[in-house]
């Protein structure tokens, strides 16, 4: 991946306020050239101890992607008042931009 559209990603990511969450797509369109599949690259090769807020990204169908950080990215959602509908969906409210 190039490092400026790394730095996109990062950047954006950034942005995401607390409560809210957005979609590997929309910040993928935010980007030159970006792809959901990019982003999730880059979530998944941010370095260790980083303070980005990782967990406020979520897939296309407003749930989860299934993965290993799966239950701690619903606990910190939720600890930041995201809340789940019954099939795991997250309300369209909360979507952001």
């Amino acid at each position: 991946m190039k490092p400026e559209l790394r730095e996109q990603i990062l950047t954006i990511l950034a942005e995401v306020p607390a409560g809210r969450v957005t979609t590997y797509g929309r910040i993928a369109a935010m980007t030159d050239g970006g792809t959901p599949r990019l982003v999730a690259r880059a979530l998944r090769e941010l370095p260790a101890g980083h303070d980005l807020p990782w967990f406020r990204v979520i897939t296309a169908s407003r749930k989860l992607a299934d993965h290993g950080g799966a239950d701690e990215q619903r606990r910190r959602l939720v600890a930041e008042g995201v809340l789940f509908d019954a099939r795991g969906r997250v309300s369209p409210e909360r979507m952001w931009p």
